[in-house]
C-alpha cells in the first residue's frame, strides 16, 4: 500500500490561482480499473467507509471485466462515471460492423473473453462481428448493458469535480460536451481553468499521482503496472491510496 499526501505548494501557472480543494462532503475517487477486480477489491477494503467515486474506464486490458461490471453494478452505494472504454463497448453492441475493430484492437478482446466469447481477431469478418455482438449481448444480459449506457459523465462537489478524461478548460464544468469528458481535450493538460475548479481524472497513465495546476491524475496504470489509486478527499485535505 502506498500513500502520499498531496502538496499545493507547486506554482499555478500564470493567469491561474488555485486554492486547496474544497468538498462539502468526504469521499474517495478511484482511478481506471481496466479489468482488474482483484486490485478493486483490495482498494475497496483499505478505504474508510463513505462515499466511493469511479471514473470509468472499468472493462478492456485486464482479464476481469465482466468482474469489475458486476461488482460496481451491485453496489448502489458507488457513483460510476462513464469512460471512453464504456463507450467503445456500447458502440460495439450497437454497430460492431463500424465500431467493433477499433475496440477490439483496444481490449475489447479482452472483455468479451470475460463474458465467454471468443473467437476473434482485430480483422474479424462482419458477419462474425455482428455473431459475436448477439453473443455477448446474451451473456452481459439487457440490465447490465442499460446499466452502462446509464452512467453518467461527470460529478460535482465543491470545487471538485469528477471526470474520466478531461475538461475543456474555456466551458463551464456543467456544459461539458460527453465526448470530451470520456476522451479528452487538447488544451486541458496545457491551459489551467479559471474558475477555481479542481479536474480529477484518469484515462492518461502516470507513475504516481499528480496533483497540480488545478488537475488531480490518478490512472495508475492498473492492468499494467498492478496499482490502483484513489484520491481521498476530506475538507480541503487530500491524500491519495494506492493498492
Amino acid at each position: 500500500m502506498k500513500f502520499l499526501k498531496s502538496l499545493f505548494a507547486r506554482a499555478p501557472q500564470a493567469g491561474a490561482v488555485f486554492e486547496a480543494p474544497s468538498t462539502p462532503r468526504a469521499f474517495a475517487a478511484i482511478g481506471d480499473i481496466h479489468g482488474r477486480a482483484d486490485l478493486l477489491e483490495k482498494l475497496l477494503a483499505q478505504l474508510d467507509p463513505g462515499l466511493v467515486v469511479c471514473v470509468g474506464d472499468y472493462v478492456d486490458r485486464g482479464d476481469q471485466s465482466a468482474e469489475v461490471l458486476r461488482l460496481l453494478r451491485a453496489r448502489p452505494d458507488i457513483i460510476c462515471l462513464k469512460g471512453n472504454h464504456e463507450e467503445m463497448l456500447l458502440d460495439f453492441l450497437a454497430r460492431p460492423e463500424t465500431h467493433g475493430r477499433r475496440w477490439l484492437r483496444n481490449g475489447g478482446l479482452q472483455t468479451m473473453a470475460s463474458f465467454g466469447v471468443a473467437g476473434l481477431t482485430e480483422t474479424s469478418r462482419d458477419d462474425h462481428l455482428l455473431a459475436a455482438r448477439d453473443r455477448l449481448a446474451g451473456a452481459m444480459g439487457e440490465d447490465l448493458v442499460a446499466w452502462i449506457a446509464d452512467l453518467p459523465s461527470s460529478w460535482l462537489s465543491g470545487t471538485v469535480g469528477v471526470v474520466h478524461a478531461g475538461a475543456d478548460p474555456a466551458r463551464p464544468f456543467e456544459s461539458q460536451p460527453a465526448d470530451i469528458l470520456h476522451w479528452g481535450h487538447a488544451d486541458f493538460l496545457a491551459t489551467p481553468r479559471r474558475d477555481g475548479i479542481w479536474i480529477v481524472h484518469g484515462h492518461t497513465i502516470v507513475d504516481t499521482p499528480r496533483m497540480e495546476n488545478g488537475r488531480i491524475a490518478i490512472d495508475t496504470g492498473a492492468y499494467a503496472t498492478g496499482r490502483l489509486t484513489a484520491a481521498i478527499f476530506r475538507d480541503a485535505d487530500v491524500s491519495f491510496q494506492t493498492t
